[in-house]
C-alpha cells in the first residue's frame, strides 16, 4: 500500500527513488507504467488520466510511450536477442530488424545477436532488456532496481548506459534503487520509507 502520495517527474528527468525492499518502490512504478490500478487518486500523462483510458487505449499507451527493465530482464529464454528486441515491436506489427540490430549495437551486443539468454552473461541479458525498453522509441523509461542482479563492475556499466541513453534520446527516466550511490545519480532524487516518498532535499 501506497498512501499520501504526490509525485511529479518533469519531462526530460532522470530521477532516482532510493529505498529499502519493501518500501513501495516496485509498486509505485507498477502505478505510473499502468500495469496496476490505484484504489483511489489519479496518474496523469501529460494531463490524461491513464484511468479515462479503455483497457485498449492503455495497453496501447504502454506499447507506445513506456519501456520498462525489470530486475530480472523477463527475456523469453527460446528467443535470441535480436528477436527479444523485436518483441514490443510485433505487438505493433513493425518488424524493422534494422532498429533492433542499431539498438543491440548501441548497448555492445552487435556481436551477440544471435544469442540466446543463457548463452549470454547477466550485464548482456539486462542491456538487451534495456535495447527491447527502447524499441518502440518510448517517452518514459521505468526501471525497476536494473543493477540488482549484477556486481558492481557491470552495475556501474549498466547504469552509465542508461545516463548515455537519457542524454542522447532525451527520454525521461524514473530509476528506483535500494543503492545510495546509484541513487544519488540521479538530477531529481526521492526517498520512499514506509510507503511513502519524500523529496530528497526535505
Amino acid at each position: 500500500m501506497i498512501e499520501g502520495l504526490h509525485l511529479e517527474i518533469p519531462t526530460g528527468t532522470f530521477a532516482t527513488i532510493q529505498g529499502v525492499s519493501g518500501s513501495g518502490k516496485s509498486t509505485l512504478l507498477h502505478l505510473l507504467g499502468g500495469l496496476d490500478i490505484p484504489d483511489e487518486g489519479d496518474i496523469r500523462w501529460n494531463n490524461t488520466s491513464l484511468f479515462s483510458l479503455s483497457q485498449n487505449e492503455l495497453s496501447d499507451w504502454r506499447n507506445q510511450t513506456v519501456g520498462f527493465i525489470f530486475q530480472s530482464y523477463h527475456l523469453l529464454q527460446e528467443l535470441n536477442a535480436l528477436e527479444n528486441v523485436e518483441l514490443p515491436a510485433m505487438i505493433q506489427g513493425d518488424q524493422n530488424n534494422e532498429l533492433s540490430r542499431s539498438l543491440l549495437e548501441k548497448v555492445g551486443l552487435a556481436h551477440r545477436i544471435d544469442h540466446r539468454p543463457l548463452e549470454l552473461s547477466g550485464g548482456e541479458q539486462q542491456r538487451v532488456a534495456i535495447a527491447r525498453a527502447l524499441r518502440n522509441r518510448p517517452q518514459l523509461l521505468l526501471a525497476d532496481e536494473p543493477t540488482g542482479n549484477l556486481d558492481r563492475k557491470t552495475a556501474n556499466e549498466i547504469i552509465q548506459l542508461l545516463l548515455k541513453i537519457h542524454q542522447e534520446e532525451k527520454i525521461t527516466v524514473l530509476l528506483v534503487t535500494h543503492d545510495t550511490e546509484i541513487a544519488r545519480l540521479g538530477g531529481v532524487q526521492f526517498q520512499m520509507e514506509n510507503q511513502k516518498i519524500y523529496s530528497q532535499d526535505r
